[in-house]
């Protein structure tokens, strides 16, 4: 319908007037960023928008946004943006301009760290591939090309930003943004340039008058106006590198991230809250969760190299989209008892006061009369009784608790209130589409096509050398095939007698299969640690040519460190071992290359390209068979529970849903050692602290967004390198099966949200346990119930000496068929009798939901 220039001009002036009304000043001075006029505490919660769906994004903040935090970061993907030089990509979940609108829109604010190197665990640091090949370019260093595209492409963000209006100075939601990343932990490596890049790139930024204040992560030197930031596990004792910019945390890592063959990495929850409520006591005005939701590296987007294609991060928010607990719901309580002290820490003078040996006090009170104290036990051993104000409290090691009133403890760190959720993955077979309407079978059907191992057509180039595999594949693809051939002559020993010939390979990684006349003979890899490897396995000659193909992959490329971008992979040496006159040397053979597979090259991940190769057809397929391709055609997985791809029982490989690339699959197995039976949060965390999943695959379901499946006649393809059982692939969902809650009579029983309103806190009051299902199931059974002292964890406990012996009656008549209930230690009947003098009375609970 076309509207009258009278009308648009009116509707364009009011658009103006209402975006006026809401621009924000964005500034700081030594305490706090300055919003319109108010310093503010900032709560902020990374979620990086192209590592989950444009479906998942509204939730996720509002998941955010309901955990009490004010503000969204993240990182601006380079080469997901640009994946050729000029060429931009900003569609589907890379479509920035959609995320930052949802985060405008649930009202927050945004971080938004341009870098535009991100690290990341992301392919290549996020700095396209192709930069690399620009001749005479030297990355992060002060070099004329290098400063060109990374302007180049800055400028372009900035001014799609600006075009929308989105900086706080126009309205928008964005009152943070950062240049570079982490750079002064190796600018000195860079020599006479790292200074000098770090100090333009600085100033580029600030010429681009964007409104609002430029951060620089872990940069020591940060110039005049940008401030630089603290990136750790904690950063209570970071102090910014001038007396008047604020004390930033810009990530706060709640865990940590893992490579295939790692062990996973855990962060007690009592841990990360000790971390942030140590920064906001010491003066700490802005923290931000990194991750807060991690999310999936989808397609080949990992980086590392290794990193696997979860980066669940142990994150407050899963990588399918759900709460994490007790994790997310106790940050979201530290959250809210730090915001009932913000005006009195940000405008009075703090005290510091010392309570024990390893116990202090910091205490925060204003003109008005207001007072807040932090009360921490930095002993990583002993719990402790502190006398403050005239009143004793407990302080378990390793914690803090937060007084909004120095009297009342809203909060302490180790003392988790809500509830623990069992989840699990449940499996469902892959169900067939029907084929028609007349006709079903419940079968699978399959087809398949086999890779020729080696060269397919004809070979890209001959070369008497072995060449570096990032260099010729330049990242279009994991895979380049090195073929050459080997005359055996009738009379060597290894064709008649028990001894083998033996391979012997070096590459500088990431992993390779190697195959002899089409029949693979061995495989190996590097790992997280150390992508370097050397392969020696025995092989099977014949008399006259044989056919040597080894299949070099990449598993993600280097992702950060000084000079990262000439990190090379690829085979170095190869020998073969066993001949009548020793080892023969084939590293300066005759060697054939092809760059990726025929499949890739074709496309039959994708609808349009099945009909480019010959596909097998068939209901049962070939099993432990390497190089080959599968494909099926399935229906959705019932319900709307998030999905996982089942891949326990194959190799290793590439997974696709209707055209859509999941990413590479790896069941690689950690090490069996390395996992404490429990994991005490108490004492500085670092990422092997408390490794679980020891002697299990790294990772075994990959995530398949509910927006990637149609109802029916969705197309499954999966790319095995070296053999495994697709029979046994399925589709889990992620179920909570279970809830469990714990608290003590020493707990915190105060409800926050009555705080908030005013109500006066009453002596006597206890804590309680808030059980809730997921929706549309309830509570069907109590697995455990105890009052007294229990002990364990969530789906362990065991009943102590001291038990009252109708709790599990107590539990089930407040809980039994509800979706959520709330049961009390004050509750009458766990004190109609005496029981165990003395004793800290626990209530530990564990309910199923149906």
């Amino acid at each position: 319908m076309a509207m009258s220039s009278s009308l648009l001009i009116f509707f364009s002036l009011l658009c103006f007037s209402i975006s006026s009304a809401l621009a924000a000043n964005v500034t700081y001075d030594h305490r706090s960023l300055i919003i319109d006029g108010r310093r503010r505490l900032i709560i902020s919660t990374s979620i990086h928008y192209p590592r989950s769906v444009p479906e998942m994004w509204p939730r996720l903040v509002a998941m955010a946004k309901d955990g009490g935090a004010d503000a969204i970061e993240t990182y601006v993907f380079w080469n997901g943006h640009e994946p050729s030089p000029g060429n931009y990509y900003f569609e589907d979940r890379f479509d920035l301009v959609k995320f930052v609108e949802i985060v405008r829109d649930a009202g927050m604010y945004l971080l938004l760290r341009i870098g535009p190197f991100v690290a990341a665990e992301w392919n290549f640091g996020g700095v396209p591939v192709w930069l690399h090949y620009v001749p005479g370019t030297v990355f992060r260093t002060d070099n004329k090309n290098f400063k060109f595209y990374m302007e180049k492409f800055l400028t372009l963000i900035v001014d799609m930003m600006k075009q929308r209006r989105f900086f706080a100075s126009q309205g928008g939601p964005i009152i943070l943004s950062q240049v570079e990343n982490e750079y002064g932990d190796i600018e000195t490596v860079y020599g006479e340039g790292g200074k000098p890049y770090a100090m333009w790139a600085a100033n580029m930024a600030l010429s681009k008058n964007i409104g609002v204040p430029w951060i620089m992560c872990q940069q020591y030197d940060a110039p005049g106006p940008v401030i630089n930031t603290c990136n750790s596990f904690y950063c209570d004792q970071f102090t910014p590198n001038s007396l008047d910019k604020p004390k930033m945390w810009t990530e706060n890592w709640p865990g940590w991230f893992k490579t295939f063959g790692s062990r996973n990495p855990h962060r007690p929850p009592e841990d990360i809250a000790f971390a942030v409520a140590r920064f906001f006591q010491k003066g700490g005005s802005l923290q931000n969760y990194y991750m807060y939701h991690g999310g999936t590296n989808f397609g080949r987007t990992s980086g590392g190299p290794f990193i696997t294609t979860s980066y669940d991060y142990d994150a407050p928010i899963d990588e399918y989209g759900l709460a994490r607990l007790p994790k997310w719901a106790h940050l979201k309580e530290l959250h809210k008892s730090i915001k009932l002290c913000e005006s009195t820490m940000l405008f009075g003078m703090s005290t510091l006061l010392h309570l024990g040996h390893q116990q202090e006090a910091d205490v925060y009170t204003d003109s008005s009369g207001n007072c807040v104290a932090f009360l921490a036990n930095i002993d990583e051993v002993n719990d402790k009784l502190v006398d403050f104000q005239n009143r004793t409290y407990h302080l378990p090691a390793w914690s803090v608790s937060i007084l909004p009133d120095c009297k009342n403890e809203a909060f302490n760190t180790a003392k988790i209130r809500s509830q623990t959720s069992i989840v699990d993955m449940v499996p469902e077979n892959l169900q067939a589409t029907m084929k028609s309407p007349s006709k079903f079978s419940g079968d699978l059907q399959w087809d398949i096509f086999m890779e020729k191992a080696g060269i397919w057509e004809e070979p890209d180039f001959v070369k008497e050398a072995l060449v570096d595999h990032i260099n010729t594949t330049k990242d279009s693809t994991d895979y380049l095939w090195y073929t050459t051939s080997l005359h055996v002559d009738e009379h060597e020993d290894f064709l008649y007698a028990g001894s083998k010939a033996r391979l012997i390979l070096e590459s500088k990684g990431h992993a390779v299969h190697a195959f002899i006349n089409q029949e693979l003979q061995g495989s190996a890899s590097g790992n997280g640690t150390v992508s370097p490897f050397k392969l020696e396995t025995p092989i099977t000659l014949k008399e006259g040519k044989n056919e040597i193909a080894l299949l070099s992959m990449t598993v993600g490329l280097q992702n950060a460190g000084p000079f990262f971008e000439w990190v090379g992979a690829g085979l170095t040496s190869v020998k073969i071992s066993g001949f009548r006159n020793g080892t023969v040397d084939l590293t300066s053979a005759a060697w054939s290359y092809k760059v990726g597979l025929e499949g890739e090259h074709k496309g039959v991940y994708n609808i349009d390209g099945s009909s480019k190769v010959k596909w097998i057809s068939m209901s049962e397929p070939p099993r432990y068979k390497p190089l080959t391709w599968y494909k099926t055609v399935i229906d959705a997985p019932k319900g709307a529970e998030p999905v996982g791809l089942d891949m326990n029982h194959m190799g290793k490989g590439q997974a696709w849903l209707n055209g859509k690339a999941i990413g590479r699959y790896w069941p690689r197995k950690g090490p069996r050692h390395g996992c404490p039976a429990s994991c005490n949060y108490r004492g500085k965390f670092f990422p092997d602290k408390c490794n679980n999943g020891c002697g299990e695959p790294t990772q075994r379901w990959y995530h398949v967004p509910r927006s990637w499946f149609q109802p029916s006649g969705n197309t499954l393809v999966i790319f095995e390198e070296k053999g495994g059982d697709p029979t046994k692939i399925a589709l889990s969902r992620r179920h909570v099966t279970g809830v469990c809650g714990l608290v003590s009579e020493n707990y915190p029983s105060i409800d926050l949200e009555s705080w908030d309103r005013g109500v006066k806190y009453e002596d006597g009051t206890k804590a309680s346990i808030h059980l809730k299902c997921p929706e549309s199931t309830q509570i069907s059974s109590v697995r455990f119930a105890s009052f007294g002292n229990p002990s364990g964890i969530c789906g362990s406990y065991i009943q102590g000496s001291c038990h009252y012996p109708h709790s599990a009656s107590v539990v089930e008549k407040a809980c039994l068929n509800k979706n959520e209930c709330v049961v009390s230690l004050s509750e009458a009947e766990f004190f109609t009798t005496e029981l165990c003098d003395g004793v800290t009375k626990t209530l530990a609970i564990e309910a199923a939901c149906d």
